[in-house]
């Protein structure tokens, strides 16, 4: 959302103001610092062990009054986390426009992603504009009876983000893990280590698939010509068996979660990247490298369809093969590498704000 509440704030005749619930609370600062973003309301709803219904309720009450005080014309969310389905109804009861940034979104299988897919669906369901990233999630929408007028194929946002931090100098702690780890470009010489990037953190991949993850890393470490690089979601259900398993790991190094500007620029040194994370999906191809989806379906399969992406589960067995040949087949490293990105051209905040204007 960061391109979009720069560019709402330096838009004449509109006047903005941006509520944040703070759901993620030490993910969301550095973000608001790194895109130098002003909240006129902080909720701070994030507690220790909270349920998805305590989350809920507690976006229900807090939130409520920011809409009764302010009375905007619009309300603006992204994606699919509780917030956004909390928020959308809000907006709805409110009857207040919602625009829905980063629609369409589909796995059809309502567990997968837990909660996030049921997330999106409601706010497709109350959406007034629905601002999808590419041709397939319109053709979502279209599919569940929304008018074909509402649907705005725009790109997605995050690609506006990641050319804006890709722009901003290398952070020195960047710079001194790629040199402590002796990390080359997939074009280097043998000596230069390849560096693997990882993130998984998703709440369907908790238990046995987590395992099975950390299981393949280590198996992957043991071949000596790769580092991997795992900055570790705080969530006790990740940290538990991530450090259980592979702390003290020869060529592992875990991280605590990283701020983005670093994210951005480890992710630009790395010749493979194993992820369950969505926007991954989609900065990942933008710099060419090969990415393996550590998930059994995706709402973003246009990176599949482009071969940008492959889905690869959480089996140990299938990471590894998947993971090995990319390492070891230049030419199916090289057609991954080289696949166009389907996610958009770093415009979409623009044309969301003019669809916005014209409504």
């Amino acid at each position: 959302m960061a391109p979009i509440v720069r560019l709402l704030k330096a838009t004449a005749g509109i006047e903005s103001r941006v509520c944040v619930t703070a759901q993620h609370r030490q993910m969301l600062d550095q973000v608001l610092n790194l895109f130098e973003i002003k909240t006129e309301y902080d909720l701070d709803l994030m507690r220790e062990n909270q349920s998805l219904s305590q989350l809920s309720a507690a976006i229900f009450t807090n939130l409520d009054p920011v809409l009764a005080d302010f009375k905007p014309d619009w309300v603006l969310a992204q994606g699919d986390t509780t917030t956004v389905a909390i928020t959308s109804l809000l907006a709805y009861y409110h009857r207040i426009k919602f625009g829905h940034v980063e629609a369409g979104l589909r796995t059809h299988d309502k567990w997968a992603p837990f909660p996030e897919e049921i997330n999106r669906r409601v706010a497709g369901v109350t959406a007034d504009l629905h601002f999808a990233p590419t041709d397939w999630s319109r053709q979502n929408l279209l599919r569940e009876g929304i008018d074909e007028s509402t649907i705005k194929v725009t790109g997605n946002t995050v690609i506006d983000a990641l050319q804006f931090v890709s722009k901003q100098n290398e952070p020195s702690d960047v710079s001194e893990l790629i040199g402590k780890l002796r990390i080359g470009n997939r074009k280097s010489e043998i000596e230069n280590r390849r560096l693997i990037l990882v993130t998984a953190h998703r709440r369907e991949n908790f238990g046995e698939p987590m395992e099975g993850v950390c299981h393949s890393l280590r198996e992957l470490a043991s071949r000596g010509d790769v580092e991997i690089v795992y900055p570790v979601h705080l969530n006790p259900n990740v940290q538990k068996p991530v450090n259980r398993l592979l702390k003290g790991a020869e060529h592992i190094t875990l991280l605590p979660p990283l701020d983005y500007l670093p994210l951005v620029h480890l992710m630009k040194h790395a010749s493979l990247i194993l992820t369950d994370s969505g926007g991954i999906q989609e900065e990942a191809p933008a710099f060419g490298i090969p990415t393996l989806v550590l998930r059994d379906v995706t709402e973003r399969p246009e990176g599949v369809a482009a071969g940008t992406l492959k889905l690869v589960g959480t089996e140990t067995s299938n990471i590894v093969k998947e993971a090995t040949r990319l390492l070891e087949d230049p030419s199916a490293y090289e057609q991954m590498a080289k696949a166009a990105n389907p996610y958009g051209d770093g415009h979409a905040a623009e044309k969301i704000i003019q669809e916005l204007v014209n409504n």
